[in-house]
């Protein structure tokens, strides 16, 4: 198992209410998990969001593998140790988050997984890749907000300063060094009660047809879909995906 960085923490609610552990996507950061995290906090839970290796304020390293991102998420614990009550991972952090579940079984007691980056088809990676090569293009609010006109102003801004702040090395060997990606093994070796949040695969979605299909044979799996929502459904449409992550975590 590759060695463990320390990842930086964000908070919101009570420290001694259930917790539950919030895992950004790729070239995002913990602050971007606000949506969430004010939503949990105000529902009686302590949300605790990080930044995952080369992003934000988490340390920079060599290995960018799934491996390492699950590595540094199992040895990520709530303050009092012991077992978190829940882990949301959206894209990345849901890959990350199952490998680090799957592993180690004890780490959280339910897991909810927003539009995982499970297994990238090569379609899936160029879109990815374009999609990275503009942020650092022009890693802006006035170019978020053309991109994303319907954003909430909070994650306009705070998407500017997470590609701001993200290494672009570590997100281009992300891709570099996850050929092929495919974490589908663990997703089958999940015990945990594990709920999928999808994106509407009519705007566009990363864990969907046969994939979504294949991981759900696991009886431990379940699904719903953000009608409406792109890849990201928290920032698509925030009030449903949250109403929607409130039913799995009841």
């Amino acid at each position: 198992m590759p060695a463990p960085v320390t990842l930086p923490r964000l908070s919101w609610g009570a420290a001694d209410a259930p917790s539950v552990l919030l895992v950004h996507g790729l070239g995002s950061d913990g602050a971007l998990m606000w949506r969430f995290g004010t939503a949990l906090a105000d529902a009686g839970w302590h949300a605790v969001a990080v930044d995952l290796r080369g992003h934000g304020d988490a340390p920079r390293a060599l290995d960018y593998s799934i491996a390492a991102y699950a590595a540094d998420l199992a040895a990520t614990a709530p303050v009092d140790g012991g077992a978190w009550d829940a882990v949301v991972g959206h894209s990345l952090g849901g890959a990350a988050a199952t490998v680090a579940a799957a592993e180690h079984p004890g780490w959280t007691r339910r897991l909810v997984l927003v539009d995982p980056a499970i297994a990238l088809s090569a379609e899936d990676r160029d879109i990815v890749r374009v999609s990275q090569e503009q942020s650092f293009a022009d890693p802006t609010v006035e170019a978020v907000r053309a991109e994303h006109p319907a954003w909430h102003p909070l994650d306009v801004e705070l998407k500017a300063r997470a590609t701001r702040r993200a290494s672009r090395w570590a997100i281009e060997q992300t891709s570099a060094q996850n050929e092929p990606w495919d974490v589908r093994a663990q997703a089958a070796a999940l015990t945990v009660p594990t709920h999928v949040l999808g994106a509407d695969p009519a705007v566009h979605s990363i864990f969907t047809g046969e994939l979504a299909a294949e991981v759900r044979r696991n009886p431990a799996v379940s699904m719903s879909v953000i009608t409406g929502a792109g890849h990201s459904p928290h920032r698509d449409r925030p009030e449903e995906t949250v109403a929607a992550l409130l039913s799995a975590l009841a």
